[in-house]
């Protein structure tokens, strides 16, 4: 994250102009546009040489009106309190967008996950919910995985609150493994949402999707479940895809099978048969029907916006558009799905995960994809219904959207 680009000044610019439409007054303008509540702390560690290291970690509870906070862990080098309040408040909106009970909150630890050991990684996962356990609970806060963790370190997390709890309470962390209370359907979750909102977006832009093109900037997780829920839900052909290293593509077309288990086996898609290797950033220059950024924040700018060359952008990565980029992506009529719509299909099982949790009993796969749809078409068409009434974006119309949902809760409670 370099310095000129501030996550947190992008999240309350947005929420002054959202404010700023929908005519709110200078009382509850401010109060959205700052955490409830942060923390920050240090985490010692004993690292397998004997030696300690001392790790800093946060914890952002950004708006509790419509229930606990809900967001997940990340860990990462560049790791700042500002990428976490950003992702909080966004967090915010997106619960609000999708309409669940729940608020937005975020956590973080300044590490490398790539350099630590398994047990390395258990002793900060442990640490971390000794710190901050007094403000996490199913009626405060839940976490949940984000960028560099896993249902394993959740289980990690979740077993150490037990520990201090000295009962169970499965539902204070989603994204577990199954055997622990996690939910089906949960690994899929963000891309699938997220292909229900182009299908969505489809119709309602008149956009033919059936064998179409798509391209993936970002072939982890999320990236891989777009390409393969692209072509066996929307019929879409995948023909340029990339990772942290290099990109390929194919307009004949790339066999998304072939694709993901040649990452797995040689951990790039360099070299992969029948493909032209491309760099990163050509692959968001790739004439496609549907853009995939799936990668890191501040993706797609205004140094590369202009040459972005697809119909529909649904962005599974958390902030890839800076306002720059996402102005001239509106100058281009790119219809652009917006990171807290388009990725909220995450949020929404992890809720589902905590429905179960809380009535021990648990849904069959089907039944979890069939509430997701319900929940994410629901999500796209106030979205859409609100851009056409107000004649703006989608990006804009999903702010109005989740920021007055919030904002009634704020005044019905009493607080501004």
């Amino acid at each position: 994250m370099t310095e000129a680009y501030n996550p947190f000044a992008v999240a309350q610019s947005q929420i002054d102009k959202a404010c700023k439409t929908l005519g709110f007054d200078e009382a509850t303008c401010q109060f959205l546009r700052e955490p409830q509540r942060q923390y920050a702390f240090t985490l010692p560690i004993r690292m397998d040489d004997g030696k300690f290291k001392v790790f800093q970690g946060f914890r952002v509870q950004y708006n509790t009106a419509r229930g606990p906070a809900k967001g997940g862990i990340r860990w990462h080098p560049e790791e700042t309190i500002d990428t976490v309040r950003a992702l909080a408040c966004w967090m915010t909106w997106k619960t609000a967008v999708v309409d669940i009970p729940l608020g937005g909150g975020k956590g973080g630890i300044i590490c490398n996950p790539k350099v630590l050991s398994d047990t390395e990684k258990e002793r900060l996962a442990r640490a971390y919910v000794r710190a901050v356990s007094r403000e996490l609970g199913i009626t405060k806060d839940v976490p949940a995985p984000d960028v560099y963790t896993t249902p394993q370190i959740m289980a990690w997390m979740m077993d150490e609150y037990e520990t201090i709890m000295q009962e169970h309470h499965p539902g204070v962390i989603t994204g577990k493994p199954i055997p622990v209370g996690g939910s089906q359907g949960r690994g899929d979750a963000t891309a699938r949402g997220g292909i229900y909102c182009v299908r969505e977006a489809g119709k309602a832009y008149n956009i033919e999707l059936k064998n179409q093109p798509m391209a993936i900037q970002g072939f982890g997780n999320a990236g891989q479940f777009a390409a393969l829920l692209g072509e066996e839900l929307l019929g879409l052909k995948l023909i340029a895809a990339c990772d942290s290293q290099t990109g390929v593509v194919n307009n004949d077309g790339i066999s998304v099978r072939a694709l993901i288990d040649y990452k797995k086996k040689t951990g790039s898609l360099n070299g992969f048969p029948g493909t032209k290797e491309i760099t990163s950033n050509e692959v968001l220059e790739v004439p496609c029907t549907v853009l995939f950024p799936s990668a890191l924040e501040n993706s797609i700018n205004e140094n590369n916006a202009g040459k972005v060359n697809c119909k529909i952008s649904c962005e599974l990565a958390n902030g890839p558009t800076t306002p720059e980029g996402d102005a001239l992506l509106d100058k281009k009529g790119v219809v652009v799905i917006p990171d807290y719509l388009a990725n909220a299909g995450g949020v929404t099982v992890s809720y589902f995960e905590q429905c179960q949790n809380a009535q021990n009993y648990y849904w069959t796969e089907a039944e979890i994809h069939e509430r997701l749809d319900r929940k994410m078409t629901a999500a796209f068409r106030s979205v859409y219904e609100m851009s056409v009434s107000k004649k703006c974006n989608l990006r804009d119309a999903a702010y109005l959207v989740s920021i007055a949902r919030v904002a009634e809760a704020c005044k019905l409670r009493g607080w501004v």
